[in-house]
């Protein structure tokens, strides 16, 4: 007999299963209905680009630097095109006998052929061009190119590199480029159109920037921007065709303010001596002239150096990659009396007419300990207007002497001592002016008056640089005012001096050039023996920077038998006079006569430049 509410609750079971069936595939078709529209309608058009990205793929172009110029026109630094030997790997069979072929016209290096093999899967896996060679000479492309229809992957394409064709005169002025820094490479691309993307190069040695000089300074303007290419890629990212291009833009050319002449010039006259020459024009602040010796050849260090030739520079003695115009710490000597002269006459301590007998020495009265003079002797009595033209040291001894430590120092700071000169130059020195509190941090020890009367002539714990002097030179020439100084032609000077004196007046300023006119004019002056060189007046202060404390002449004849313990020449002079235009600073390491042997370098570079 059939149970009738059995039946009845098994077909209720069944039922509900059936719409449970239901409900579920319904639910799943929505979902599919769903992710259709937002496939095919909501979200078509992201789709779309995304699926057209992966299409593509762009490249970054590496822009061209731009060029630097001196302050007459001459290009100082170009981009010359060079050749390389490129192959597209996707199109070689067997790279070893492709190589071996190649050698049979071309010298391949083993390390050439060893980075040939290390790249040549992933690039013809993903169609990128393989460079096998770079900088071919003339010679090797000829070679190539009568057999190049023999060998449909391979061809020879134009890059650039940096060059000058005045290497190693202007090497610490414009300075050189090279590979990037992880930081630098970081911000480099982060100017990209497509900053994780890779990069067609325009230069032979890839990305590139400014390391020293005015290359790095104003790398940002020099390097321009970038540009892009657009190609058409398979699934596995394979390269298929170019769609489009946006050329890069060249970078911004420096117009700088050397004058390459004058550089040609200070580089004969030193004739590789170790020392520096820095030149101004004086109402603009520009600098004309910024020259250190020895120097290297920017060529190479842009454009691959060897090993072994990058060694023997960095060891070398005369460290050519140091560069003294800006870096280098000389005591100013006597080229600082007529600063000294400019603070007696402000302080009141002198006037031009007050003299005191020189009998070769000064005598500090506190412990009777002696300042020699340079002229045994002496130089009987003197005043101020002697004192500069013979250099009298027992004039200034003695002024120092009379001197507060702490207002000279300050004197000394308005003049341009002890702090940077130049807005734009690359790693600049400020040399030290110092101080009883410099004296008690540094060496533990109080001030003593000799500190102050070593001081008078220059010598002592005072350094200067030469592009301190040439500022400070500027500064005497152009009656107390300058520019801050500049590397750049024709810009906007925002940053001027003028030294603030009370009691020195225009007729002092024409007193203080008359004396320092004479020091090569008068047939007492120091440096009388550069009348004959010239044909135009100057106003000059020479100095023997000494690097030894000795207390006679006898013992200095001894020290100098080894050269690196010889006195420092140093020149400081402005010109042509009365209305001088340039000023100019020499200093020759170990060159023991500023005026015999700086003198000569000064008047060579100022003709250069007036003449």
């Amino acid at each position: 007999m059939i149970d009738l509410q059995e039946r009845f609750i098994e077909r209720r079971s069944f039922i509900y299963r059936l719409f449970l069936i239901y409900f579920l595939f319904g639910t799943f078709l929505l979902l599919i209905l769903y992710q259709i529209f937002q496939l095919q309608i909501s979200n078509y058009s992201e789709y779309e680009i995304a699926a057209l990205e992966n299409k593509t793929h762009e490249m970054n172009i590496q822009p061209i630097r731009g060029l630097i110029y001196d302050r007459n026109g001459e290009v100082l630094v170009k981009n010359v095109p060079t050749f390389n030997l490129i192959s597209i790997p996707n199109k070689v069979n067997d790279p070893n006998s492709f190589i071996d072929d190649i050698r049979n016209f071309i010298d391949i290096t083993l390390e050439e052929e060893a980075i040939f093999y290390e790249k040549f899967k992933s690039k013809a896996r993903y169609n990128r061009e393989l460079v096998i060679k770079r900088n071919l000479n003339e010679q090797q492309i000829a070679s190539f190119e009568v057999r190049k229809h023999n060998y449909p992957s391979l061809f020879v394409e134009k890059r650039y590199s940096r060059y000058t064709d005045y290497p190693s005169i202007l090497s610490h002025a414009l300075g050189y480029i090279g590979a990037p820094s992880e930081v630098e490479l970081s911000q480099i691309l982060s100017e990209a159109l497509h900053p994780r993307q890779e990069t067609i190069f325009s230069y032979g040695n890839g990305f590139i920037s400014g390391k020293t000089g005015i290359e790095k300074t104003f790398d940002n303007e020099l390097r321009g921007k970038f540009g892009e290419k657009v190609y058409e890629v398979d699934a596995r990212g394979k390269l298929l065709k170019e769609i489009s291009i946006k050329n890069p833009e060249e970078g911004m050319s420096i117009f700088t303010s050397l004058d390459l002449g004058s550089h040609i010039a200070a580089n004969k006259a030193l004739d590789g001596r170790m020392g520096a020459v820095v030149a101004i024009e004086i109402e603009t602040g520009e600098i004309v002239t910024l020259f250190s010796s020895p120097s290297f050849s920017i060529n190479d260090l842009s454009n691959g150096i060897s090993r072994d030739k990058f060694n023997t520079l960095i060891n070398s003695p005369q460290k050519p990659f140091f560069n003294r115009a800006l870096k280098g710490r000389y005591p100013p000597a006597s080229t600082i009396k007529p600063a000294i002269g400019i603070f007696g006459l402000e302080n009141k301590l002198i006037d031009w007419n007050f003299s005191i007998e020189d009998p070769g020495f000064f005598t500090l009265p506190e412990d009777g300990r002696i300042y020699r003079g340079w002229k045994k002797g002496g130089h009987g009595k003197v005043n101020l207007n002697k004192a500069i033209v013979v250099s009298s040291n027992t004039y200034f001894f003695s002024l120092a002497y009379r001197s507060d430590i702490n207002k000279l120092g300050d004197h000394f700071s308005q003049l341009g001592f002890g702090s940077k000169v130049c807005i734009d130059c690359f790693d600049e020195d400020p040399g030290l002016i110092p101080t009883p509190e410099w004296k008690r941090n540094k060496l533990n020890s109080g001030w003593s008056l000799g500190d102050t009367v070593n001081l008078g002539v220059g010598q002592g714990y005072m350094v200067a640089t030469p592009i301190q002097l040439a500022y400070y030179s500027g500064m005497i020439a152009n009656k107390g005012f300058i520019n801050k100084l500049s590397l750049i032609q024709n810009q906007e000077q925002s940053l001027s001096h003028l030294i603030a004196l009370d009691n020195f007046k225009e007729l002092d300023w024409n007193k203080l050039h008359r004396a320092m006119t004479d020091v090569i004019d008068s047939p007492a002056g120091t440096s009388r023996r550069l009348q004959d060189l010239k044909s135009f007046k100057v106003a000059a202060k020479s100095g023997t920077a000494e690097l030894v404390s000795l207390d006679s002449k006898e013992d200095y004849l001894l020290i100098r038998e080894n050269e690196e313990q010889r006195d420092h020449a140093i020149m400081i002079a402005f010109g042509p006079m009365p209305s001088p235009k340039y000023a100019v600073s020499v200093v020759i390491e170990n060159g023991e006569s500023g005026g015999a042997v700086a003198g000569p370098v000064a008047i060579e570079v100022l003709k250069e430049l007036i003449e």
